[in-house]
C-alpha cells in the first residue's frame, strides 16, 4: 500500500487496518533529509530551541548543552513510556505507526532518514511494539503510548511478531534490524502527535461503517417479519427533507426490500395506518448516522495526513516554530461523534428486537414461540440487546467536555481525545451483538411467514444464517445461536448478501 504523505485516503488507512503493508512514496525522501539538514544548521547557531537543545514541558527553559543532546532525546522516550493497562490491540497498533510512518514523512519533524527507514521496515517484517492503551490525556500528543512505540525501536520494552511477544532487542535483531540511536529533535518528534488517538478513532469508524450497514440489513429483516410498509422509504419524502444521509439509507432499505413477497402480502387490507418509529424513522436515524460518521471521517483523513508534531522544522528557512498541532481536540470530536452514531444504531435495533418480541406490536407470537408459556423464546436475549445498549449509552459522556491541567499547568488544557477514541471498540462490539440479535430474531419473525419469502437479498441473508442456525421451535441454549448471528455480522458475507450500500466514503 503506497503511502503518499498529505494525500492518503481514507480507503487506504482501512486497508492498512485490515493488514495491507505500508510503503512510502518514494518522492518523500529528498523532504525528509532536507528537514534533518535543517535541524542541523540550526544547531550550529546555537540558540534554545524548543526540543532540540532545552528541557520538555516546564522545563522548557532549561538549555542543554550539546554534549547531552542524545542523552536528552532517549531520556524523553524512557521517561515518557509510563502507560499502563492492556497492550492496544495489534491492528490498531499497527495503524498508529502507519499514521506516525506518514506524519514524520511530510518533512517537518527534523527526523533522520533511517528513523523513518526503521518504522517502514518493522511494518513490512511484522514488528508490533507493546504499547500499553492507557496514559494519554491528548495534549501534548500521546505522549505515553508514542514512548513506548519510540521505545520498542531503541530496544526497549516488548514487541509482538506474530502471535509471539518478545523482548523489543531480540526482535529487532531476529528480524535483522538495528535499534535507533536518535539524534536531535528525534525523540519528541516520535512521541509527539495525535497517532495513538487518530488509529483508534478510525479503526472505530470502520467498524462503525461496517454496523451502519449490517443495521440497514436486519432493519429491512425485522420490517419484513413485522409485515411493515415499504412507503416511508418512498424517495419523493426524503427529497423533500434534502438529508443526503437520509436520501441515500431510504433509497438503500427500498431496494433490499423490493420485490418482497411478504411485502405484496400485506398491501391491501392492512388496518395499521403507520408503523412505529423503529421501522418508520429507519431513514432518517439512520441516514443522520451515516452523515455523522461521514463528518468525523473528513475530520480523521484530515489529521491522518496532516502534521501533529511541536516543534514544526521549516527547512526553507530553517525555523523550527512552536505551536500546538499535537492539541487533539478534532479527534476528540470526532470520536464522540461515533460514540453517539454507534449508539443510536444499537438503540434503533434494540427497539425493533422488543417490538418483534410484543405481540401487541408485531402480531407475531409472543417472544418469537410457537408454544409460549412452556418456552420462554427471544425474551432474554433481548433483555441482553438492551443491557448492551445502555452500557454503550452510558460510555457514550462526550469526553471532549473534559479537560484536566498537567505537566505543572503549563499544558492546561487537554482534549481526551484518547479516552473519547479508545472506548469506541468495545462500543461497537456491543452493537455487533445488538445486530446478532436482531438477525435471529428477525429470520425467526418471518418463519412464521412461510411458504412467503421476502426479497432475494434477504432470503439470501435468511439462508446464510439458517445454514448454522435452524429456526428456534423449542427453547435451546441461545448463546451459541447468538455467537455464530454476531460473527455473520462481523463478517463480509451479510453485506455481499446484499449488494452495495452507502457508506463514509462513496
Amino acid at each position: 500500500m503506497l503511502l503518499t504523505p498529505g494525500a492518503v485516503p481514507y480507503a487506504a488507512w482501512q486497508a492498512i487496518y485490515e493488514g495491507a503493508v505500508p510503503v512510502l512514496d518514494p518522492a518523500c525522501r529528498p523532504a525528509i533529509a532536507e528537514s534533518a539538514a535543517s535541524v542541523t544548521r540550526i544547531l550550529a547557531r546555537h540558540e534554545p530551541v524548543y526540543g532540540i537543545n532545552t528541557g520538555f514541558g516546564k522545563l522548557a527553559s532549561v538549555k542543554i548543552g550539546d554534549a547531552d543532546l542524545a542523552t536528552l532525546q532517549r531520556n524523553i522516550v524512557l521517561s515518557h513510556a509510563a502507560g499502563v493497562g492492556d497492550p492496544m490491540p495489534v491492528p490498531v497498533a499497527r495503524l498508529m505507526m502507519a499514521l506516525k510512518l506518514a506524519s514524520l514523512a511530510r518533512g517537518a519533524s527534523g527526523v533522520a532518514p533511517a528513523t523513518v527507514e526503521l518504522i517502514e521496515a518493522m511494518l513490512a517484517k511484522g514488528l508490533v511494539p507493546v504499547v500499553p492503551a492507557q496514559g494519554s490525556v491528548g495534549a501534548s500528543g500521546d505522549l505515553a503510548p508514542l514512548a513506548h512505540m519510540t521505545a520498542a525501536m531503541i530496544g526497549v520494552g516488548d514487541i509482538f511478531v506474530g502471535d509471539r511477544r518478545m523482548a523489543a532487542a531480540d526482535a529487532l535483531a531476529e528480524a535483522g534490524l538495528a535499534p535507533l540511536t536518535l539524534g536531535p529533535k528525534e525523540g519528541l518528534a516520535l512521541l509527539n502527535g495525535t497517532q495513538f488517538s487518530t488509529a483508534y478513532a478510525l479503526a472505530a469508524l470502520f467498524e462503525a461503517e461496517r454496523l451502519y450497514r449490517a443495521a440497514l440489513v436486519t432493519g429491512i429483516l425485522s420490517t419484513e417479519a413485522a409485515k411493515g410498509s415499504d412507503a416511508p422509504f418512498d424517495h419523493r419524502i426524503h427529497a423533500l427533507r434534502g438529508h443526503r444521509g437520509q436520501i441515500e439509507t431510504a433509497d438503500a432499505l427500498r431496494r433490499v426490500m423490493e420485490d418482497s413477497p411478504i411485502r405484496a402480502s400485506h398491501r391491501e387490507g392492512d388496518t395499521r395506518v403507520q408503523d412505529p418509529y423503529c421501522l418508520r424513522c429507519q431513514p432518517q436515524v439512520m441516514g443522520a448516522v451515516l452523515t455523522v460518521l461521514r463528518q468525523a471521517g473528513d475530520t480523521l483523513v484530515t489529521e491522518a495526513n496532516g502534521v501533529s508534531d511541536n516543534p514544526l522544522i521549516f527547512p526553507e528557512t530553517d525555523e523550527a516554530l512552536s505551536g500546538g498541532n499535537f492539541h487533539a481536540e478534532p479527534v476528540a470530536f470526532a470520536a464522540d461523534m461515533i460514540a453517539l452514531a454507534l449508539c443510536e444504531i444499537g438503540s434503533l435495533a434494540e427497539r425493533r428486537i422488543a417490538m418483534l418480541v410484543d405481540p401487541a406490536l408485531s402480531g407475531l407470537p409472543a417472544f418469537l414461540t410457537p408454544k409460549p408459556g412452556l418456552n420462554s423464546g427471544f425474551m432474554i436475549p433481548q433483555v441482553t440487546a438492551a443491557a448492551l445498549v445502555s452500557e454503550n449509552k452510558q460510555r457514550a459522556m462526550p469526553a471532549s467536555v473534559d479537560s484536566i491541567p498537567t505537566s505543572a499547568n503549563q499544558e492546561d488544557h487537554v482534549s481526551m481525545a484518547a479516552h473519547g477514541a479508545r472506548r469506541l471498540i468495545e462500543m461497537a462490539a456491543n452493537v455487533d451483538a445488538v445486530l446478532g440479535i436482531e438477525l435471529l430474531a428477525g429470520a425467526q419473525g418471518c418463519d412464521f411467514h412461510a411458504p412467503i419469502l421476502s426479497s432475494e437479498p434477504v432470503e439470501h441473508v435468511r439462508r446464510l444464517l439458517r445454514e448454522q442456525v435452524p429456526m428456534l421451535t423449542d427453547d435451546r441454549h441461545m448463546a451459541p445461536d447468538m455467537a455464530i448471528a454476531t460473527e455473520l455480522v462481523r463478517s463480509k458475507r451479510l453485506l455481499m448478501a446484499v449488494g452495495e450500500l452507502p457508506g463514509v466514503v462513496v
